[in-house]
């Protein structure tokens, strides 16, 4: 049973995107995470939906039935923080998670302030594991 995603990817300029994020921290934040996400997926960017910047794409299926396409891995530059979607399963990182820095999880999000608060080494590691595990599912 095949659904409909409300996040689709889009033919939206991704450049156009990040000059409408006001805050300038958060905009260079978000060009240097286009940068370490495209050189984590080999991908480019794209715009899924209005406001998600993502890295290929990957298709999915639930035992529920429940399926669509959605991208390897992306971020939204969201007002309360940088939010990175990752197919991490957390608890299997717990020793990198120390190590980077301040930030905050949600299922399957990492959220960051800013870059300053982490380490980018770590983040890079994370990134690519993620993008790993994205592929393998």
């Amino acid at each position: 049973m095949a659904s409909s995603n409300k996040t689709r990817k889009t033919p939206a300029g991704v450049d156009d995107f990040l000059d409408t994020v006001a805050d300038p921290v958060k905009r260079a934040d978000s060009v240097r995470l286009v940068e370490l996400l495209t050189a984590a997926s080999g991908e480019p960017p794209a715009m899924w939906g209005t406001s998600i910047i993502g890295f290929g794409s990957r298709h999915y299926r639930y035992a529920s039935g429940h399926e669509g396409d959605t991208a390897l891995i992306g971020f939204s530059p969201r007002a309360s923080a940088l939010t990175l979607y990752l197919s991490l399963d957390f608890t299997e990182h717990e020793a990198e998670l120390a190590a980077l820095g301040k930030h905050k999880l949600g299922k399957g999000c990492l959220y960051v302030k800013k870059l300053a608060d982490v380490d980018e080494s770590v983040l890079v590691s994370l990134l690519n594991r993620s993008v790993a595990a994205a592929r393998a599912l």
